[in-house]
């Protein structure tokens, strides 16, 4: 089972660690819920480092 991280990118241009899940299609729909609620860039890595999505306000 694949683990996928949900990361934000703070003011700084930092990724940081929020969230892990184990469903992509649930992981896409908090993140997109997120970065629209906080303004701030969202972005969807599986557990080899991989980018999955990257979600803008």
């Amino acid at each position: 089972m694949t683990k996928i991280d949900i990361q934000y990118q703070d003011q700084f241009g930092r990724w940081r660690h929020l969230q892990t899940k184990h469903n992509e299609g649930d992981a896409y729909r908090s993140a997109s819920h997120r970065a629209r609620s906080t303004g701030k860039r969202h972005r969807l890595v599986d557990q080899d480092g991989t980018l999955l999505d990257l979600i803008d306000p």
